[in-house]
């Protein structure tokens, strides 16, 4: 049997149906009818995030590329830690389960100020998916709120209960945002990484 080529595997890939999550994100990108919420928040977004210093600061130029999805691993480590010494420790792991769920708290302001900064930027198709993504993100911050609440009240069972349905919904914003990054390129990041040559970074540190 003959092998094909990486062109022609590329090319039957590309005409193949895409996996029902591919088709509804794209249905999700022309979704006109998030338009009115995008229009919405332009204003007030760009006014609060996306200007200035402050936006310089949550986008990370200092850095060098974005700094959102580092406090994402933040947050969704912390919560995930959480529902695993639920799962699995016990009893006795009921007060680190609370103070993780109130770390993944405490770091989720700042993880969506630094989106937001980057939603200010995107265009009209990612921001559309961007709206689904913080509100998904806000459900679960509300179930996770409700879960440190019901731990602090001594009821660890329903705490659990609410940690694993706010890991749930999460998972939702953590595709839709990996759908951002990923395949939209949504995010920022230094010029000196745009469009190098194959084998300059080797020559560059040759170079040094």
């Amino acid at each position: 049997m003959a092998r094909r080529t990486p062109g022609e595997e590329k090319q039957m890939s590309s005409t193949s149906r895409p996996p029902a999550i591919v088709r509804w994100t794209l249905r999700l990108e022309e979704a006109t009818a998030l338009d009115e919420a995008v229009h919405s928040l332009e204003a007030p977004i760009r006014s609060t995030f996306g200007t200035g210093a402050r936006a310089s600061l949550l986008r990370g130029d200092w850095l060098g590329h974005a700094v959102h999805p580092l406090l994402t691993d933040v947050v969704m480590g912390t919560w995930t830690s959480a529902s695993l010494l639920d799962i699995f420790g016990g009893p006795g792991s009921s007060a680190a389960a609370q103070k993780l769920v109130g770390a993944g708290l405490l770091a989720a302001g700042p993880t969506a100020w630094t989106g937001w900064a980057e939603w200010s930027e995107a265009g009209t198709r990612e921001k559309r998916v961007g709206v689904v993504h913080a509100t998904a993100n806000a459900v679960a911050i509300s179930a996770y709120a409700a879960s440190w609440v019901s731990r602090r009240r001594g009821r660890h069972g329903a705490g659990a209960a609410l940690a694993l349905a706010g890991a749930t919904v999460s998972g939702v914003g953590a595709y839709l945002g990996g759908h951002l990054a990923a395949a939209r390129k949504v995010g920022s990041r230094h010029d000196a990484y745009d469009d190098l040559p194959s084998g300059t970074h080797a020559e560059l540190r040759r170079a040094n």
